[in-house]
């Protein structure tokens, strides 16, 4: 099953795909990269941690990362992994149906830093790909 571009992103060279592992999006986008590691096993499905001590599933995961979050208040935790997330990709995928909320504040942000979006900002709406 393809999602908003994986298999061009994995043809074009994409290796790492870092994911939040929160709400429908982030487990949509663990099962797409899980059925497509089958026919790409170079690709490495990254969960990133916006704490530490807690009990999370990560057998959908590759591998684990924490970013440098210690000192950042458990409220302002995911925000702040987001961005990172954001700052570390070379392309954000996102799925926006609000204007308001963190994933709509996470997308805002990589548009300010310029990166390439693929977006399904619409419920209905088919990902767009958007250039820097």
């Amino acid at each position: 099953m393809a999602l908003w571009g994986d298999e061009k992103l994995i043809e074009q060279g994409a290796a790492s795909f870092y994911l939040g592992g929160y709400g429908d999006f982030d487990s949509l986008a663990a099962s797409v990269l899980r059925s497509q590691k089958k026919q790409h096993p170079q690709i490495q499905r990254i969960l990133v941690l916006a704490y530490l001590g807690t009990r999370q599933d990560v057998s959908d995961y590759d591998s684990t990362l924490y970013p440098p979050l210690e000192t950042v208040p458990r409220r302002f935790a995911i925000p702040r992994r987001n961005r990172w997330m954001v700052d570390a990709a070379d392309v954000v995928v996102a799925c926006v149906l609000h204007d308001w909320g963190g994933a709509a504040a996470t997308l805002r942000y990589a548009r300010q830093k310029g990166k390439q979006i693929i977006s399904c900002e619409q419920p209905q709406a088919l990902p767009r790909i958007t250039e820097k």
